[in-house]
């Protein structure tokens, strides 16, 4: 049975703004959740105006979205102002660090090449970086009273290095895939590296967003200094100081304290010069986040909880998400899930939809994660999976690579054309399209149109050069283009 939708967003008649209430969908039996196991938690009405300007894909006009009373989707009691303003002068967050990746050497005796806390040099360490800044805890953010956004993902660091086709062969490694790795398998990959240059980095889908983020928030263009912070799980080995001095220099503070005797949990990028990428991810400590009274407080002092579905592997991480986001919303903020990978969901379908049907009010996807999600084959369209995700999920956000985008509301998706750049690099254009949809909802973007092509252009920029990370004055100017695009109503 279909779901029944407003007849002002099915067939618009008129060009002129017209604002309507969405209220909740009658959901039948069978179309209450794709595996048809359980009803998703109801979502209170969203009040929209609407713009008829024709359709692109199927998809009619712009919906923009308006503040009410009702507890719902961008209007929650956030510590400051969203009304868009320009402010070319005042204080500014120190400068993130500029260079995230540090060029390294294998140490050619390590026997078997795996990271051990007991060696007297940290080959991983920036040359930058003191010991005090590797070692010491996160005060310069103690005085902060609500965090913007709040991550909760995967600790990660990143080793990438080029290799030949023959070095992946040798290793038993089907070139292009993304495989789990134990620690000995781990070792055995990084002694065949021995004497060889990679790059190391504090890596990870959510720590790109968040970075990204922190960069466009780093100036008041358009809105106050943002605070953006991430919790997680780490060692207490040289890795886990790189990471958190890493994003401590990017204005990201890593809030959670190093588990004792923990090994931090590591990726290898392997790039054939075909631009193909072999990943070999070692968990380590990355996937346990255990939800105690330290998580909690920092929960009830933010704006926005954002998931990183990379997390959705462990039962009792399942269960800490869970606690997350439900004191998320008990404490007013809004809670986002990005859906992270395809076998990931796969494995943890269920799980994925108790997080996403009941307590998510956004969804980062890529086309095939989102076709993931709703149970479709490849035949389906990115349109008709952000379709049917909206009407679970208040604010839908598809990336469909070069094709554009989607913004899916309420059974209606908002088609955004791609942002022109020259591809360099699309690793992390996903995760800085979050960080664009992220940043406009904290600056008072309420167009969806709009919060698309913004999104757009962050991915752009990102597209458009060599490494995942935005850059801090490309943050800066595309913020300062944004405020003053956003004090005019156009984007």
């Amino acid at each position: 049975m279909p779901i029944s939708l407003p007849t002002q967003i099915l067939n618009p008649t008129s060009s002129s703004s017209t604002s309507f209430v969405i209220g909740l969908p009658q959901f039948s039996g069978a179309l209450c959740h794709p595996s048809n196991s359980h009803f998703p938690k109801p979502r209170s009405a969203i009040l929209f105006h609407h713009h008829s300007h024709g359709t692109k894909n199927g998809c009619s006009g712009h919906f923009r979205l308006c503040c009410s009373q009702t507890h719902h989707l961008m209007s929650r009691n956030f510590s400051h102002s969203r009304k868009p303003i320009i402010l070319r002068a005042g204080s500014t967050r120190p400068e993130a660090d500029s260079e995230p990746e540090v060029e390294v050497s294998t140490p050619s005796s390590s026997a078997n090449s795996s990271v051990s806390a007991s060696t007297g040099d940290d080959p991983f360490r920036d040359a930058s970086e003191s010991d005090s800044e590797v070692e010491e805890d996160d005060e310069g953010f103690g005085d902060v009273e609500r965090w913007d956004v709040l991550g909760l993902g995967q600790a990660m660091v990143d080793f990438s290095g080029v290799v030949d086709e023959e070095f992946l062969e040798g290793l038993g490694l089907e070139k292009g895939t993304r495989k789990l790795v134990n620690h000995e398998e781990r070792g055995k990959v990084l002694q065949a590296m021995d004497g060889c240059s990679y790059k190391a980095a504090a890596g990870g889908s959510l720590s790109n967003s968040l970075v990204a983020l922190a960069r466009l928030g780093s100036q008041p263009a358009g809105g106050p200094v943002l605070n953006v912070a991430m919790a997680g799980s780490v060692g207490s080995d040289p890795l886990g100081g790189f990471y958190r001095a890493k994003l401590r220099r990017a204005s990201v503070n890593f809030l959670s304290a190093p588990v004792k005797d923990g090994t931090t949990g590591t990726v290898i990028v392997l790039t054939t010069p075909d631009a193909q990428r072999t990943m070999l991810a070692y968990q380590g400590t990355s996937s346990t986040v255990n939800y105690d009274s330290g998580l909690s407080s920092l929960i009830s002092k933010t704006n926005i909880l954002v998931v990183e579905g990379y997390l959705f592997e462990l039962p009792d991480t399942i269960k800490a998400i869970t606690q997350a986001c439900k004191d998320a919303h008990s404490h007013g903020a809004l809670v986002a899930v990005t859906a992270s990978d395809v076998s990931c969901i796969e494995r943890h379908y269920d799980d994925f939809w108790e997080i996403i049907g009941n307590y998510a009010d956004i969804i980062f996807a890529n086309s095939d994660e989102a076709r993931a999600l709703c149970n479709f084959s490849l035949k389906e369209s990115p349109v008709s999976a952000t379709r049917y995700l909206s009407h679970f999920i208040p604010l839908v956000s598809v990336t469909d690579g070069p094709r554009g985008s989607y913004i899916g509301v309420r059974g209606e998706a908002v088609y955004v054309p791609p942002s022109p750049c020259v591809p360099v690099d699309t690793c992390g254009a996903g995760d800085a399209y979050a960080s664009g949809v992220l940043y406009g909802i904290l600056r008072g973007v309420s167009d969806f149109k709009d919060l698309g092509t913004l999104a757009a252009r962050v991915a752009a920029v990102v597209v458009g050069q060599q490494g995942t990370r935005l850059r801090i004055q490309d943050a800066v100017e595309l913020a300062e283009s944004f405020a003053f695009h956003l004090q005019n109503s156009t984007i």
